[in-house]
C-alpha cells in the first residue's frame, strides 16, 4: 500500500507522512507474514524456452542492486494485495504470479498465463497505470513536482462550487466530463475539441468540470487496442504499446485551466500513487478521484492527507455497500460518489444510489455532512430527480451530454430547464 513504505522491515506503526512524530494504528507487522511466503516467493528471472509449449526456464537473478530492488518490490506488491483482500478488495494491484520477466526499454513484458492476466477490465486498467506510473516518476520525481507546485495555480474550491450551485438551483449540482472515449462505449466524441466542450458545459451551467486524463482507455479506440495486444507480439506490440502511451491527456486538463475556464476541475485519473496527486495538483487540478474498489483504506487515509496539503479536493467512489461501509468509517471524507456502473462487468444500475443511501448508511451521511454524488446512467430529467431523492445534491454526467453537437443544449435537455443561470 502507499503508506506502507517499507514493508519489509519491523515496522509495526503506521506513521502519518505529514507529521512523523504522530502515530495511529499498530497492526501485525509485514514482515512476519512475508517470511511465511518467502519460500514460494523466491526471485527468479524466467526466461521463455524454445518448446512449442512455452514452458518457463528459472534461472537464478543476478546479484545486481537493481535485481534485488525490482525482487523486493514484487513481493511488496504480493503483500498488498493481501492486505487489501481482507477488505474486499477484489483488484490485484499488478500481475502476482511473478517478478518482471524481461525489459524492453522502459516496458514490460510478461508471459501470459492465468495469473498474469487481468480478471476484469478494471483489474487491467490499473495494472496498465502502475506500469505507467513507474515509468512517470522517474521522468518527473517527487521533488521535482513539489517544486513545481510553487508555481501552479491555486487551487479552486470544487466542493465549495457543488454546495452553492446546489442551493441557487435547487438541483443536482452538475460535475460535467469532459472526455472523448470511454472503456465501455469506446469513442463519444470524433470531433473532439476539450476546450471547447469544457466552454459550453461552463456556459451551460455546470458547476465543476471533470478531465479525463488517462492516455490508453479514453482517448483511444480501446475495443482496437485489445484485439491488437490480443493478436501481437514481439516488435509490434511494444510499437502499438509505445503509440498509445504517447497519447497523454493531461494537456487537455492544463489547456483548459489555460483557457480561462473558471469553474473548478477534477482530475479523472486511475490513482494507484500518492505520486499522482502531485502531478495533478502541478497541471491545474482542483480534485482527483479516489476508488474504492482499488485503494485499501490505508491508502485512502494516507491520500486524503496529502489532498488536504495541497490543496485538493478528494472525490472518493464507491460501488457497494462494503465500499460505503469502508468509506463512511474513514475520517475526512467530505465528497462521496456512487457509481451506478459495476466497473467489473460495466453494467449500470441507477437503483445502486438509491440502495446506498438508505437506512443507517444515508443517516450517517447526513451526520457527518457528506456531499453525494451519483454517477453513471443519468441520462433524463427523470433519471437526475431518481438520484435527487434518494439524497444526491450533485451529479457527474459525460456521455450523455458530450455526444451531444452542442454540450451546452445537452444540459438542458439532461434536466429538462435551463441552470445556467
Amino acid at each position: 500500500m502507499e503508506a506502507l513504505m517499507h514493508v519489509g522491515f519491523q515496522s509495526r506503526v503506521y506513521s502519518d507522512p505529514i507529521n512523523p512524530s504522530s502515530r495511529s494504528r499498530s497492526w501485525k507487522s509485514p514482515s512476519i507474514v512475508m517470511e511465511s511466503r518467502r519460500s514460494n516467493l523466491t526471485c527468479i528471472r524466467a526466461q521463455q524456452s524454445g518448446t512449442r509449449d512455452g514452458a518457463l526456464v528459472a534461472t537464478p537473478t543476478s546479484d545486481s542492486v537493481v535485481e534485488e530492488l525490482k525482487c523486493k518490490d514484487w513481493e511488496i506488491g504480493v503483500l498488498k494485495d493481501e492486505i487489501a483482500a481482507t477488505q474486499g478488495i477484489r483488484i490485484r494491484r499488478r500481475p502476482p504470479t511473478s517478478p518482471p520477466l524481461h525489459y524492453v526499454g522502459s516496458y514490460e513484458f510478461r508471459l501470459q498465463n492465468e495469473g498474469n492476466t487481468p480478471r476484469n477490465i478494471l483489474e487491467e486498467i490499473v495494472w496498465n497505470k502502475d506500469t505507467e506510473v513507474t515509468q512517470m516518476k522517474e521522468k518527473y520525481p517527487i521533488l521535482s513536482l513539489k517544486k513545481a507546485l510553487e508555481n501552479a495555480p491555486p487551487p479552486r474550491d470544487f466542493l465549495g462550487a457543488l454546495k452553492a450551485s446546489y442551493l441557487r438551483t435547487g438541483l443536482p449540482a452538475l460535475i460535467a466530463e469532459v472526455k472523448k472515449a470511454s472503456p465501455s462505449r469506446g469513442v463519444l466524441r470524433e470531433d473532439f475539441h476539450p476546450v471547447e466542450v469544457a466552454q459550453a458545459y461552463e456556459k451551460g451551467g455546470a458547476s465543476c468540470l471533470s478531465v479525463l486524463t488517462d492516455a490508453k482507455y479514453f482517448q483511444v479506440n480501446t475495443d482496437y487496442i485489445m484485439f491488437a495486444l490480443t493478436n501481437m507480439d514481439g516488435i509490434l506490440m511494444l510499437m502499438l504499446r509505445f503509440f498509445v502511451y504517447l497519447k497523454g491527456s493531461f494537456e487537455n486538463l492544463e489547456a483548459i485551466r489555460n483557457a480561462g475556464v473558471k469553474c473548478p476541475l477534477l482530475c479523472k485519473e486511475f490513482i494507484v500513487d500518492a505520486w499522482q496527486l502531485y502531478y495533478a495538483r502541478t497541471k491545474g487540478a482542483d480534485g482527483v478521484l479516489l476508488i474504492a474498489a482499488v485503494l485499501p483504506d490505508l491508502d485512502i487515509e494516507y491520500m486524503l492527507k496529502i489532498c488536504k496539503m495541497i490543496g485538493l479536493t478528494a472525490l472518493v467512489e464507491v460501488h457497494d455497500e462494503n465500499e460505503m461501509d469502508r468509506m463512511l468509517a474513514i475520517d475526512g471524507i467530505e465528497l462521496i460518489g456512487i457509481n451506478n456502473r459495476n466497473l467489473e462487468t460495466f453494467e449500470v444500475d441507477i437503483s445502486n444510489t438509491k440502495k446506498l443511501l438508505e437506512g443507517k448508511r444515508g443517516e450517517t451521511i447526513r451526520q457527518k455532512d457528506i456531499l453525494v454524488v451519483g454517477e453513471s446512467g443519468l441520462f433524463t430529467p427523470a433519471d437526475v430527480a431518481y438520484v435527487q431523492e434518494a439524497g444526491v445534491k450533485a451529479i457527474l454526467v459525460g456521455e450523455s451530454i458530450v455526444k451531444q453537437k452542442d454540450p451546452t443544449k445537452g444540459i438542458r435537455e439532461l434536466f429538462g430547464k435551463d441552470i445556467s443561470s
